[in-house]
């Protein structure tokens, strides 16, 4: 008898443990497991979401009182107790909307505006740069800066919490809905907008979970007035949305997963340690690497949000087409591309100005659209070479003669040419130091070594073959993707089913271990 009692003890003690790891697994924040598209854990929170929905979709207030705290509850899975500095910037540009849109001075309105700017740009360059222009002032003073996080102090101060204030953590997706608040602002000063009058549905356009960590960037004028409209998803919308998600998770998981962790990583992470002809494929690797993942995210995020009823904009377009680097700029990132002709390079005078003055326009554009994706001084030169071979190519068709010649092959060659240099450019963007992107750089040129193309090929033949693909399907005709998209569309929903049971089994087959963050997350 004691011997049982001692069991069922047993048992009461590891059911609770179980029941207390189930909760925290569900509802606590983990630093090492946050929320991604590609857990299980999000498609089972999104499945009990949209069962919600289905019952108070049709009320537009408690609808947005619903998506607001949801929003909240998978930033804070996301990235913690981050979502108040959300929450910061969302009742500052809210206010500030409102004071603008009564205020009668001009000067008045200017000043409502620097404050929006400074709150937020201030708390973005507070955690996105302070490293940088700690190490910068060092190096140029000779004196060590010391980095204290003062919010953490604060934290420890009032509440005794015990967290490290030395050290400051990049709270994920604050750059994306930072620019999405300003632009906010900014339209209301312009007299494109009017603020919204309710608060909640402004906090639920700003926290909108499928783009808030890594976008599309989206505009108040584009977003609120679906808060205001009728749910409304036709047979047709819920199978784009259907593909999109599809489409989305074979990019991230299957093509830029594998690649990244079989192959990109590894050369990387030691471009001495391997030849140039390696160091030459990585590079096209992780071209294709950032595109699926990028654009696999926003498929993703466009397909749940569309599940919702919302419709988010495009933010790619087969960028690897561009027949020069401004199409390439329409293409890539859209939405930030946008935003920074918009609400930077227009301001700065844009096209309007002189010759000279536009090429800076460009360049200080550039620089600093560089600087948006990191502090590192590796996305300067990414940013400020962009800019360059952007006044380049304002400036060439004025030096030589124009060629009429609009065939196929001079097509083929404008986008071979700006395909090479953009991947030429990644080089900047993901190596690990600048003295790691030389040191490729001098594998190619230097230590490319023939006689290793055949057995690293067949070493890495799968890996290849899957960049290849990859490459093939992103440069297939619009038409042909328009005609295989359309064709699941008005498939029958059991070869849907059939289709998603494959894919499943399929991601989870090549799915590695260590689930891989996104890498706009950290943006």
């Amino acid at each position: 008898m004691p011997h049982l009692v001692l069991t069922r003890c047993n048992i009461r003690i590891l059911t609770s443990n179980l029941h207390t790891e189930l909760i925290k697994e569900v509802f606590i924040y983990q630093a090492q497991n946050p929320l991604f598209f590609t857990q299980m854990y999000f498609w089972g929170f999104f499945t009990v979401v949209l069962l919600f929905y289905s019952f108070i979709y049709r009320e537009k207030t408690l609808r947005s009182v619903y998506l607001f705290l949801i929003s909240l509850f998978f930033y804070y899975k996301s990235g913690g107790f981050f979502f108040s500095l959300l929450l910061i910037s969302t009742i500052t540009d809210y206010t500030i909307g409102w004071l603008i849109y009564r205020s009668g001075k001009h000067f008045l309105k200017k000043i409502l505006v620097a404050i929006s700017l400074i709150v937020n740009l201030g708390i973005l360059a507070y955690f996105k740069y302070t490293y940088f222009f700690a190490d910068l002032i060092g190096e140029i003073s000779g004196y060590q800066v010391e980095v204290n996080n003062i919010f953490v102090g604060w934290s420890n101060f009032l509440y005794g919490s015990n967290f490290n204030v030395g050290l400051i953590i990049l709270p994920v997706g604050i750059s994306f809905y930072t620019f999405q608040t300003i632009s906010y602002t900014i339209d209301v000063y312009r007299g494109k907008l009017k603020p919204v009058t309710s608060f909640i549905d402004f906090a639920f356009y700003v926290s909108f979970f499928p783009q808030l960590v890594a976008g599309p960037i989206v505009r108040a004028s584009h977003f609120i007035p679906q808060i205001y409209r009728k749910y409304k998803l036709t047979l047709q919308e819920m199978s784009h949305a259907l593909f999109l998600i599809m489409n989305g998770l074979i990019k991230k998981v299957l093509i830029s997963d594998t690649i990244s962790i079989i192959f990109v990583d590894r050369i990387f992470d030691d471009p001495l340690a391997h030849s140039g002809f390696e160091n030459l494929m990585a590079l096209y690797g992780y071209s294709l690497q950032i595109y699926c993942d990028f654009s696999g995210y926003t498929d993703i995020a466009i397909g749940v949000a569309l599940l919702m009823g919302f419709r988010l904009p495009i933010n790619f377009n087969s960028p690897y087409k561009a027949r020069n680097l401004t199409d390439f700029w329409r293409r890539w990132h859209i939405s930030l591309s946008t935003w920074l002709r918009d609400y930077l390079y227009i301001p700065l005078g844009g096209n309007r100005t002189g010759k000279s003055r536009v090429y800076v326009n460009i360049f200080i554009t550039m620089l600093l659209g560089g600087l948006w994706h990191g502090a590192n001084l590796k996305f300067v030169i990414w940013g400020g070479l962009h800019g360059i071979g952007l006044i380049f190519q304002k400036v060439w068709p004025k030096q030589i003669k124009p060629v009429r010649n609009k065939s196929g092959i001079r097509r083929f060659l404008n986008i071979f040419i700006t395909f090479h240099f953009v991947v030429f450019l990644w080089l900047f963007f993901r190596a690990e130091s600048w003295n790691s992107a030389i040191w490729m750089l001098e594998q190619i040129l230097f230590d490319f070594k023939i006689s290793l193309i055949i057995p690293v090929i067949l070493a890495y033949k799968y890996i290849f073959v899957l960049i290849a693909a990859g490459f093939v399907i992103h440069w297939l005709p619009a038409r042909t993707k328009e005609w295989y998209r359309g064709k699941f569309i008005i498939t029958p929903i059991w070869i849907k089913l059939i289709l998603f049971i494959l894919l499943f089994f399929l991601l989870y087959q090549v799915k590695s271990t260590e689930l891989q963050p996104f890498i706009y997350f950290r943006f």
